[in-house]
């Protein structure tokens, strides 16, 4: 690992970010955790980060509209690997999206950095699970096509350390939370075991990465002076109105810090 060791966080995220191939961003990945848990990372701020635009990834899958993804069920072997690949492109944008809050915003206490450095390491051993998986149906990710909602945020956000603590982790990947456990109990309707396994362990880490936005994104309302629900609610007004959808996961949206004043003022949204 110590083979990539830029000396400069700033400096191996973007090279993270930035990556293309899927194998050897998961190497650096993991070698830039590796050499920032063992200090030989400083945070000196020299060029400013770059402007946001697509990130590293490969030529394929093909991105396209939400809408034209084809539903199936989980009874077939297609439906299950459809499923798996469909996650596994979360995790690969969810990546991205913790070396982009590592690179991007600059002013944070290190806390911040070690929170989202391991986050990046998580979502890229998720990854490595869920293609895994895919070898078992035949299939590599890229091999289905995919949507780019979850970057499109991050390019929304790209001005504000609150706005994106706000609206990707306590968003996107809590939605995550919500939607994960229906899909394992269908899984078990079809006996498939293995990707419940991957996807029960990927619902345990996912709550400590939600739970990661909240903590910064309260620190940020916190260091601007304004009130975390109130703030939470009107951004949700602004962005979201009228695109989130229920059941929410109350207990575990709770664990990642989520008031019961949220969860209410969520319901009330969809209502």
């Amino acid at each position: 690992m110590r083979a990539f060791d830029p000396g400069n966080l700033y400096v191996a995220a973007a090279a993270c970010l930035g990556e293309c191939e899927v194998e050897r961003k998961l190497m650096l990945t993991a070698a830039t955790a590796h050499a920032f848990a063992a200090g030989r990372l400083d945070r000196e701020d020299g060029e400013a980060p770059l402007p946001i635009g697509q990130p590293g990834r490969p030529a394929r899958p093909l991105l396209v509209a939400p809408r034209q993804l084809a539903q199936r069920g989980l009874g077939s072997e297609a439906g299950r690997a459809a499923l798996v690949h469909a996650v596994a492109h979360i995790e690969f944008n969810a990546i991205n999206l913790a070396w982009d809050a590592v690179y991007r915003f600059r002013d944070m206490p290190q806390e911040y950095y070690r929170d989202w450095v391991a986050v990046a390491a998580d979502e890229a051993r998720h990854f490595s699970l869920l293609q895994r998986r895919l070898a078992d149906f035949g299939l590599r990710y890229g091999d289905l096509p995919a949507h780019d909602g979850l970057w499109e945020m991050a390019c929304k956000t790209a001005h504000s350390c609150l706005e994106r603590m706000a609206l990707v982790p306590r968003v996107l990947e809590a939605r995550g939370l919500d939607v994960t456990p229906g899909m394992i109990e269908r899984l078990r309707g079809v006996n498939d075991s293995a990707t419940i396994a991957i996807l029960q362990q990927i619902l345990a880490e996912e709550v400590a990465h939600v739970a990661a936005g909240t903590r910064w994104y309260h620190w940020c309302c916190e260091r601007a002076g304004v009130d975390a629900d109130d703030t939470f609610d009107a951004l949700l007004q602004q962005y979201y109105r009228g695109a989130l959808k229920p059941p929410f996961n109350r207990p575990d949206r709770l664990a990642a810090g989520f008031t019961a004043l949220e969860l209410d003022r969520l319901d009330s949204l969809v209502a």
